[in-house]
């Protein structure tokens, strides 16, 4: 770091500073989201990823120019816009996911008022750490996404027009433009957060808060996968895409983009003053809520309860099996409505599900209708089940609270296979059942109807099969067993299952394909995977009787030698032997 950003570091309060580096570590949640909770790992991996792919993109750019050439200045043009529309919104889709993940990390919450309240903080100086924080991890995305892409792509789309002049002034367009639409859209996001809870009571706050968080995943990707790309002035001044213009902020930028860079024409100027507009109203009704936040809420957190206390009169809970396999998946489910931690861990893996889902529907929607049923259909269908199910038992490790973990202690009063059988209910209802009817809405326009409903069949028995798999070895309920930081390893499971579900997904999709078209083919394959699914059934049952339920992770006992023995054979080597043999004699004891 430069001398003179230590001196100006150094200047600022140390309270602040202090506080700036606590939520810094809450901005995300690095108990389930990094190895061994480790920030700067984390914030190390994630700048990876961005530059990763930030270099990438720029080097399809320079092969596209050095091999395929745009010859016209109209097909140049296009090749300018297409970019400049695409990395507009790539942008604000990884700042709209980093919002969501980061949800609730710039208002206070109840740790924060009980331990700050008594010290002599003043609630601005929380308010500019939270904001420093979040801020920080915001920027570092900017810059990494950009790192590479933000000096390659000027250079090669403003040189050959004004030489160095225009690639400066290109290259200082593209910075301003994805700094102003990032904070435009971080800003919105707070906004609609602080005046929600400024409207409402806390505990309706954070009912609302996680219904929006959901939300906000779907339509951040929803925006990003069913865009179109305008890459002709025709296109855009086409009166049927005047709704999208005028409701799609990433063309809003795209248009100060190119009135920065001098480049916009008379018929976008309402583009770029909209994007002026909704700049400074999301940042002015930003800064209006977060203080409001902090000046009126901060003592309303403590006073209310987090929880909507239970409402007097007739409650109807669905059975699920026996009263126990019931409870168990309304606990999962609660589970992972109310908590933060699992929600957006869920909704991580649920959102490559949802983005899978759009990327096919986008394809069928370009496709004519109805569309044939293809490889490229049973691919992604094929991982959308594995991310599922594999996601979600992946957080069925990380407990919600203490709470349950000694009541269910307390109360195992059942076998242990009841409580497996109900761990086995929750992946089917909350995984596997979802996934299958998604893929059931997108084969809609599907034929023949004969091949739609067999593939149906086998994604189903897939994701029982995948469901028990993920019971193998898992001896405990949902939730509820305490587990060591940092053992979740989401970057790690996540590119597991990447490769698992590539490696799985092609072969076994071009075999269906085949059997799909042969009725013997096809009766073989359900065959073999309702024999393997019963096969895994019992022998997860069968362990499940003499399983014992855990709900306690423990460290790995490790025994350390100092090496002060040799090597070498002794006269005292009998002696040794002897001493050892009693040794696992008395462990075995």
């Amino acid at each position: 770091m430069p001398r003179f950003m230590q001196d100006l570091i150094a200047r600022l309060p140390l309270d602040l500073r202090v506080l700036y580096r606590q939520f810094l570590l809450r901005v995300v949640d690095l108990e389930a989201l990094s190895i061994q909770a480790d920030v700067v790992g984390f914030i190390g991996q994630f700048a990876g990823v961005l530059i990763m792919v930030s270099f990438f993109y720029s080097l399809s750019g320079v092969l596209i120019l050095t091999f395929a050439p745009p010859t016209t200045p109209a097909a140049f043009l296009r090749l300018a816009w297409r970019t400049e529309q695409f990395s507009i919104a790539t942008m604000m889709l990884v700042v709209g996911l980093i919002t969501v993940v980061s949800w609730d990390a710039t208002f206070p919450d109840r740790r924060d008022v009980m331990v700050l309240s008594p010290l002599p903080v003043a609630p601005h100086t929380i308010l500019l750490a939270k904001l420093s924080a979040s801020g920080a991890l915001l920027g570092l995305a900017i810059f990494a996404l950009n790192s590479v892409s933000g000096i390659v792509w000027p250079f090669l789309l403003g040189m050959p027009n004004n030489g160095f002049p225009g690639f400066f002034r290109f290259c200082a367009a593209w910075w301003l433009t994805m700094i102003a639409a990032s904070v435009f859209l971080y800003c919105a996001v707070l906004t609609v957060q602080g005046f929600i809870a400024l409207v409402f009571p806390r505990r309706i706050f954070l009912r609302l808060s996680a219904i929006l968080q959901l939300a906000a995943f779907g339509l951040f990707l929803g925006v990003y996968f069913m865009q179109p790309t305008m890459k002709t002035l025709e296109a855009i001044t086409d009166p049927q895409n005047q709704w999208v213009l005028a409701w799609s902020p990433s063309f809003w930028f795209f248009a100060l983009f190119n009135q920065l860079n001098g480049s916009l024409p008379s018929e976008l100027a309402w583009l770029a003053s909209r994007a002026w507009i909704g700049l400074g109203a999301a940042a002015g009704g930003a800064v209006v809520s977060l203080v409001l936040c902090y000046l009126r809420t901060m003592k309303r957190t403590v006073e209310e309860p987090d929880l909507v206390p239970a409402a007097r009169g007739w409650h109807w809970t669905p059975r699920i099996g026996s009263p126990l396999q019931s409870a168990i998946v309304l606990f999962s489910l609660r589970s992972l409505i109310r908590s933060r931690q699992h929600r957006v861990t869920f909704a991580f893996f649920m959102a490559i599900v949802f983005a899978i889902a759009l990327s096919v529907l986008r394809e069928e929607l370009s496709a004519p209708l109805p569309a044939p049923l293809s490889p490229d259909f049973l691919i992604p269908t094929f991982m959308m089940m594995v991310f599922a199910v594999l996601g979600l038992r992946c957080i069925f490790s990380l407990p919600i609270s203490l709470t349950a973990n000694w009541v269910l202690r307390t109360t195992q009063l059942c076998p242990s296979q009841k409580y497996i059988a109900a761990t086995r209910w929750s992946l089917l209802l909350l995984a596997v059942v979802p996934t299958w009817l998604l893929t059931a809405l997108l084969s809609l326009f599907l034929k023949p109807f004969h091949q739609v409903m067999g593939h149906l069949a086998v994604l189903a028995l897939l994701g029982y099969i995948l469901a028990e798999i993920s019971l193998i070895g898992f001896y405990k309920v949902p939730f509820t067993c305490s587990y060591l930081p940092g053992k979740a390893n989401i970057q790690v499971i996540f590119w597991g299952f990447l490769i698992f579900a590539f490696t799985f997904a092609i072969p076994f999709a071009l075999h269906e394909m085949s059997a799909l078209q042969d009725l013997f083919q096809f009766a073989r394959l359900a065959a073999i995977l309702a024999a393997t699914a019963i096969g895994l059934w019992v022998f997860n049952h069968h362990r499940a009787k003499s399983a014992v339920l855990y709900f306690e992770e423990l460290p790995d006992e490790l025994i350390m030698t100092l090496g002060l023995i040799s090597p070498q054979p002794s006269k005292n080597q009998g002696l040794n032997s002897a001493f050892a043999q009693d040794a696992s004699e008395f462990d075995a004891r």
